[in-house]
């Protein structure tokens, strides 16, 4: 059985940091690119980062170029995003997803989310 289980969330400051771990289980993470999501209230889901290192590739939003740090240990078949200098803006719902590559096309998987709230 699937699962993608995001942590790490929680209240923050405007300009402090957080890491968000994404821990995986159930599918073979080493061949799926591997990403952040984000929903604000009120607004549409989001792509944050991907890390889809398998193709040698890794990219950002531009709002978060420069703050945020997508990386992951396959070993630990986990996946993390450093936040640092957060913003009121970065206040969001935070989503682990995966998309599986090669024989694994097509295969898609959803965290169910951990929530960062950036305020004073």
């Amino acid at each position: 059985q699937v699962h993608l289980v995001e942590s790490g969330g929680g209240l923050v400051q405007p300009g402090g940091s957080l890491r968000l771990s994404c821990a995986a289980s159930g599918f073979t993470f080493s061949s799926y690119a591997m990403s952040w999501y984000r929903q604000a209230p009120g607004k549409e889901r989001e792509l944050v980062a991907v890390d889809n290192s398998i193709g040698g590739s890794i990219n950002y939003v531009d709002a978060v170029k420069g703050r945020f740090t997508i990386s992951r240990d396959n070993a630990k078949n986990t996946m993390y995003l450093q936040m640092n200098s957060l913003k009121v803006e970065d206040t969001a719902v935070y989503y682990c997803n995966a998309k599986g590559m090669g024989r694994y096309v097509g295969m898609i998987y959803w965290g169910k989310g951990t929530l960062v709230t950036v305020s004073s």
